[in-house]
């Protein structure tokens, strides 16, 4: 939800539309009669041919934007107020082909570290890789492989079997989950 606004990701389209409206709408989209505010109004697909496909898992919510991935399309992307946009192309774009590939339902893992501001994809190419929307690239390759993760207060936690893991606070670089 993006103030009046709810986003709506799926297999192969991304929408918005109104929310919080006191408005009816006709089937052909006019507005009809003032008369609830529980109603999604105005549905609009966000230019290009791009979904979440089926890894719902892949999305990770910045303060700005929104990341994902649609994998039967090999692409990774980003949502802002500019619209949706692929940020794989920015010198990935064979490793998401790859991963189209061999995707096939498995888990694409999205994280978002508050405090690197970059999205980590966690991939069943068995690596995570790095956006910096500061520098416009994919700026690392990682070797934790999460189940999920959360910034909280400016610090980056993930999960791995059970286990929870704060990023940024271990002296051993590259050991994760006591591995």
């Amino acid at each position: 939800n993006r103030d009046t606004r709810l986003v709506m990701f799926c297999e192969d389209k991304v929408l918005r539309g109104e929310t919080n409206k006191d408005v009816l709408y006709n089937a052909d989209g006019s507005a009809n009669v003032i008369a609830s505010s529980k109603v999604v109004g105005n549905t609009q697909p966000y230019a290009g041919d791009y979904g979440i496909s089926k890894n719902p898992e892949s999305l990770a919510v910045a303060p700005a934007t929104a990341y994902f991935t649609d994998a039967s399309r090999g692409r990774g992307l980003a949502l802002s107020t500019e619209g949706v946009r692929p940020i794989s192309s920015y010198g990935m774009e064979s490793y998401f082909l790859r991963l189209k590939a061999i995707a096939n339902g498995s888990p694409l893992v999205g994280t978002f570290d508050d405090k690197t501001r970059e999205y980590n994809l966690s991939t069943p190419l068995q690596n995570t890789v790095s956006y910096s929307e500061m520098s416009k690239s994919w700026v690392s390759f990682k070797s934790f492989l999460p189940e999920t993760g959360v910034s909280l207060n400016n610090e980056f936690y993930t999960f791995a079997k059970g286990n929870l893991w704060k990023h940024h606070h271990n002296s051993v670089h590259n050991s994760f989950y006591g591995e």
